[in-house]
């Protein structure tokens, strides 16, 4: 049996040399192990394992993770070519567990397939809500957020301060500001700051599960016989967050009349508006989507 099994495994590594040897790929790093392939190598961070891969092997290394092939590239010519002549080939991000549930079943800008729906999104986002006219009418508030940073620092002169926490509650309030018209860190009443814990716990734990390694994206047999516990998580934090956002778009709802003369639009307001023209196609589902993404800017880990 031990005979056979070495036979076996000579025949795997014989039989892949010589498929890849004439299918044209680029180089691999030998050996590629029966089923996870160059998973054992990954040891965090993984940034500086891939940097250690392409020191001792080559600027361009095709890898296997479990079922994923994976294209390692640290020649900045060759990320040139790979992210314009050949971007759209490039294009498409990984089908993942946390896309799927938290992209809406890949449906949200960030981990929609490339196509016409990806198209769409991406016009909304840059035309209405991040074009140049629209991020001037915010002006203020960047300036504002900025003057409200600089006399917290200065009354805390004599202290110590956490700059990370600092600049993460400027980011978040200035984003918030944008999108709902509320700062959530310095606000004015409980219930605002109540809200500003939630959705700071959101976005943490959007970070860290979004970071999380899902083995079963790689072994999809893992994922098959339930030994990953990473999807519950997902499922209740992608309640958490549609909760919170869809309270905020009913809260614009309810102060429709004087908010929408204002002519500096909310991101939220924006999206309510076009809902008008097309309700069918700008659903709440999608106005959740795209405010859920412009706050991901502020996925910033505060660790205490």
């Amino acid at each position: 049996m031990y005979v056979s099994f070495l036979l076996l495994l000579a025949s795997y590594f014989f039989t892949s040399h010589f498929r890849r040897k004439f299918s044209n790929l680029p180089p691999t790093v030998f050996p590629t192990l029966p089923i996870i392939g160059h998973l054992h190598l990954l040891k965090p961070p993984v940034y500086r394992t891939f940097a250690k891969i392409s020191d001792k092997y080559g600027p361009i290394l095709l890898l296997r993770l479990g079922s994923r092939r994976v294209l390692l590239v640290s020649s900045p010519s060759a990320a040139e070519e790979c992210f314009t002549k050949n971007d759209i080939v490039f294009a498409n991000r990984p089908r993942t567990l946390f896309g799927k549930i938290m992209g809406n079943n890949y449906n949200s800008i960030v981990f929609s397939p490339y196509g016409d729906t990806w198209r769409n999104l991406r016009r909304i986002a840059t035309i209405e809500l991040l074009s140049t006219h629209r991020l001037n009418e915010f002006h203020e508030i960047r300036v504002d957020e900025g003057r409200i940073l600089i006399r917290k620092l200065l009354s805390r002169s004599s202290f110590p301060v956490d700059m990370k926490s600092v600049f993460y509650e400027l980011t978040l309030n200035v984003i918030m500001r944008m999108i709902s018209g509320k700062r959530y860190f310095g606000g004015d009443t409980p219930e605002v700051e109540e809200e500003g814990k939630r959705i700071r716990e959101i976005l943490q734990d959007n970070f860290l599960l979004a970071s999380a390694a899902n083995i079963g994206d790689y072994l999809p047999i893992l994922s098959w016989f339930g030994l990953q516990g990473l999807e519950k998580k997902l499922i209740v934090l992608q309640g958490k967050r549609d909760a919170f956002f869809q309270g905020l778009i009913e809260q614009h709802r309810k102060s429709e009349g004087g908010e929408r003369e204002n002519k500096k639009k909310t991101m939220i307001q924006v999206l309510l508006s076009l809902q008008e023209s097309d309700p069918k196609y700008y659903t709440d589902g999608l106005i959740r989507s795209l405010v859920m993404v412009r706050s991901r800017s502020v996925f910033v880990p505060i660790l205490n």
